[in-house]
């Protein structure tokens, strides 16, 4: 029993650092100093004067029923969901290649990851100016192939901005869908595959009747985390467009630092990230219950 005890306060003592750390950095100025922030009137002109009115929920009621609110709403989501859609795709697909053995498959699995460990703001960097309609490679290669007749403004364009940030996403997200999948196929029993061939199954029965049904937690699991990933995007939309042109790139978190960066309005500010933490919470915890049940099965 002493042992147990020395045991675990030994853990403790390993834990505390971290626990300190996300409570004085994270805690508190997200959980706490956040949200008291949205409940008050804090703008410039009352910042360091400390005469912070208490106004409720009307800041969560103005948010709500601006226009720019619900478009950059619409924005995250479709940037989120079309981001998930093509990288899960392609992950997958990559994960069912590299299962196979062939010459190169490690340096080739390998090489991959460098769009995964790359700085993000390094990546849009590169984006922007592979998109830009002066000098960039896109338009480039389009109008060497014949396919346009004239330079496509992809960044300027409202039409066709959000297409260049999430198509930058998918190419940051793949690697990071491809290993986890991989992992996943790698611990499947062998020993079905062996039954259901002797069974004459084929490939596609094999894809679809086993394949899919045993890989569906790590699936999920792997979606999950991706849109919770997508979904608070900041750093790519912040250095490829700003959130413009015309608000055609405005995310959550772009609008929440504007709030708070550009105009100063500090609490509108806090209001959208609260917002934004709540829905990640959700999210998080439907990831929780799915793991859950999963350990249950």
């Amino acid at each position: 029993m002493r042992n147990a005890r020395s045991y675990k306060l030994v853990g403790y003592v390993y834990v505390y650092p971290a626990v300190l750390y996300m409570l004085v950095l994270v805690g508190y100025p997200i959980v706490v100093y956040n949200v008291l922030l949205s409940f008050q009137n804090v703008d410039m002109t009352n910042l360091t004067s400390g005469e912070h009115r208490f106004v409720g929920l009307s800041n969560y009621a103005d948010i709500l029923s601006k226009e720019i609110f619900a478009t950059s709403l619409k924005n995250t989501l479709v940037y989120t969901v079309f981001s998930i859609i093509f990288q899960f795709s392609i992950g997958f697909a990559l994960a069912l290649f590299f299962q196979s053995k062939f010459k190169f498959a490690s340096f080739l699995r390998g090489l991959m990851l460098v769009s995964w460990m790359s700085p993000i703001v390094v990546t849009a960097l590169l984006f922007k100016f592979m998109f830009s309609t002066g000098v960039g490679i896109i338009n480039y290669l389009l109008l060497s192939a014949g396919w346009i007749d004239r330079p496509m403004e992809w960044l300027t364009d409202p039409g066709l901005a959000m297409a260049a940030v999430i198509t930058a996403n998918i190419w940051i997200g793949i690697p990071f869908n491809m290993i986890l999948l991989a992992a996943g196929l790698s611990n499947l029993p062998q020993d079905i595959y062996e039954s259901a061939g002797i069974d004459g199954a084929n490939r596609a029965q094999k894809f679809l009747y086993l394949t899919v049904p045993l890989l569906r937690p790590v699936m999920m699991v792997v979606m999950i985390l991706g849109f919770i990933y997508t979904f608070k995007v900041f750093d790519l939309v912040y250095v490829m467009t700003g959130g413009g042109p015309v608000d055609a790139t405005e995310v959550l978190s772009t609008l929440s630092y504007r709030y708070s960066f550009d105009q100063f309005q500090f609490s509108s500010g806090a209001t959208v990230s609260n917002i934004l933490f709540l829905i990640l919470l959700l999210i998080s915890f439907l990831y929780l219950k799915m793991i859950r049940s999963d350990e249950v099965m």
